[in-house]
Parts: structure tokens; sequence; C-alpha cells
């Protein structure tokens, strides 16, 4: 005879769920990854939208939705926001160790600025006027003869100045006298957009002289002699004069910024 075993019914609660799938715990945390250090970048850039963010790290838009669909940082952010922020990016990355590896004291690791440091905006660091280049800076003396033809003039430094100052066809030159005081001291840096020749008359223009080589002269038409009348800032300086028919040749351009101390 076969005996029988007793049939015995489980409590619902009794019963048993399957676990996670190995790896799911895994997978789940590395799906926030992107989202994690993108508020961390947010966070230490001061930043809001991707818009921002993309004009900081000097990228498009559709890069930054590119990385959020693969889940994926680029290592060239990570490189940028050092180099630009002085960021950890281990702080970036995992939210471990300080914040700053670099700040304007030193290479001595920070968790937050130093206390009191006004830091700049940085979400327009991708305007023209927050990036710079250096220029070369001329010096206003060259050769020129009584007909006004001048001899090319002569480097003497390099200058950092924003982008937007830089076009082509500016020549920057070094103020070497107070002629035109108070409105250009000595040893101003004055822009000088080599395009422009055309008098708008009261601007400023750097003139070639004879004997001097480029001076900053304001300059106004005088029709009725056929003639420019060049002008200081300084009252004790004679007025100077122009021939219309020689202006072509003896104008170097017109003053478009100028760069000194006050």
């Amino acid at each position: 005879m076969v005996a029988r075993i007793p049939y015995r019914r489980e409590h619902s609660d009794q019963r048993r769920c399957p676990g996670p799938r190995p790896g799911f715990a895994a997978r789940r945390k590395a799906l926030s990854t992107f989202d994690e250090v993108f508020e961390r970048i947010k966070l230490a850039t001061n930043t809001r939208t991707q818009v921002e963010l993309a004009e900081v790290l000097d990228i498009r838009q559709s890069s930054i939705s590119d990385a959020k669909r693969r889940n994926s940082v680029p290592s060239d952010w990570y490189m940028k926001l050092f180099e630009k922020f002085g960021l950890n990016p281990d702080w970036l990355k995992k939210g471990s160790g300080p914040m700053y590896l670099r700040t304007d004291q030193g290479y001595e690791p920070l968790d937050a600025p130093v206390a009191g440091l006004v830091l700049e905006d940085p979400a327009r660091y991708g305007d023209p006027d927050a990036k710079s280049s250096v220029a070369t800076v001329f010096a206003m003396g060259c050769a020129v003869d009584e007909n006004g033809v001048s001899q090319p003039l002569t480097a003497i430094a390099k200058l950092a100045v924003p982008q937007s100052f830089a076009a082509p066809g500016t020549q920057i030159v070094r103020v070497d006298a107070g002629a035109m005081e108070p409105v250009i001291g000595k040893g101003a840096f004055v822009g000088i957009d080599t395009t422009q020749k055309n008098i708008v008359s009261g601007e400023l223009y750097g003139v070639f002289m004879p004997f001097e080589g480029v001076a900053i002269k304001r300059v106004f038409l005088d029709a009725a002699n056929a003639r420019f009348i060049l002008r200081t800032e300084n009252p004790t300086h004679p007025e100077q004069y122009l021939p219309i028919d020689q202006h072509a040749d003896r104008i170097f351009g017109r003053v478009v910024w100028v760069l000194q101390r006050i």
C-alpha cells in the first residue's frame, strides 16, 4: 500500500518572491550617473540650462543631448572644467574629494572657493569678450618722410585682449606722449582699426606725421580749404593740417578702443 502524504497549504505570506536579477542594482545605479554628474557640473559652474552649459564648455547644445542619451559624460568635459575652473574630476564623477583642485590661491585642495572670493559668472564664458587673444603691440615711432611715406612699425610687446578687440585689421600701439591727455594718457594701449580710413569729423584717428611716426589726432574736415584739421587734447599744442588729397596715405586708421589706467 502506498502511503499518502498529507497536503499542506502554505499561507500567501509565506510564499517567496523572486529576488532582484543579478546586476540589476548596478544597472539601476548607472542609469543615474549622467544626471548626477550633470547636476554637479551645473552647481559648480552656476549654469541652469543645457544652452548655458554648452557656452561654458564651448560645445554645441546638441552634444549635451547626445551625451545624455548615451548616459555617458565625455572625458574632455572633465579636462575643460578643470582647466577653466579647477574642478576636481573625482568630485564631478562620484561626488568624492574636494570640489576644487585649483583656485586663485594655488593647488591646495579646497571644498569650496576661499571665503570672500568673488567669482565671475561662468555662464558667459562663450562670449567673445570672455575669450582672450594675444596680440602684438607696436611702437608709435617710425620713419615717416615729409611726404607721409612710412616704414613698418616696430613690435615691442604682447598683450592679451578680448577676442572682439583683436578683430582683423586692428593694430595695437602704445602711446608714448601726453598730447591726448586726459582722454588718452601716456602708456595707454590703443586699438586702431586700419580698415577705417574714411574720416568722420571729430573722431580720433592714428595719423602718420612727418618725422614723428603714428600720432593720435582728433580730425575735423575743413572743406573750405580742402584740408583736415588735426588737433590734440592739449590746448598748448598747435593745430596741424592734412591736405585732403593726402589723407588716403597718411591716415593709419580709426581709434576703436583704449586700454589704460585711470
